[in-house]
């Protein structure tokens, strides 16, 4: 069995407005997608361009006495800008996406993402690879 998570967190931001893995709640309140727009548009403008990152962490229970967890970089996703002028593009479910630019001032719509998941990917095969090889060492 294994379960992931990931969480929102941004560089120059107290403590206070990270959202963590409250991304849809931050404050307590679940927020709709336009709520969500608001919310993180008013930050942006706040705080400047929110450099952010999605931080990945992962659990792999073998067994009860075997339990490996990470959550190391090569797992998270590459800083990416949270800007307070959203895209025109909005996609129910995903409104931070329409936030999001790269360090070029690129949105995310605007331009292809395919290489990040690649490396994340990577991240996760990785991992696996060397759990199921300190299992295998074990017997």
């Amino acid at each position: 069995m294994f379960s992931c998570d990931s969480g929102l967190y941004f560089d120059i931001v107290p403590n206070n407005f990270q959202p963590g893995v409250f991304v849809r709640r931050p404050k307590g309140k679940e927020l709709s997608d336009e709520e969500m727009i608001d919310f993180y548009s008013n930050l942006a403008r706040k705080f400047g361009n929110l450099k952010a990152k999605y931080k990945n962490a992962i659990c792999f229970i073998f067994n009860k006495d075997t339990i490996f967890s990470s959550d190391d970089d090569v797992l998270s996703g590459n800083s990416f800008i949270i800007t307070s002028i959203p895209h025109k593009k909005q996609v129910k479910g995903f409104p931070l996406d329409c936030l999001s630019v790269n360090e070029k001032n690129e949105y995310y719509y605007d331009i292809d993402k395919k290489v990040e998941i690649i490396g994340i990917k990577k991240g996760f095969e990785k991992f696996f690879k060397k759990s199921l090889e300190k299992i295998k060492n074990k017997t």
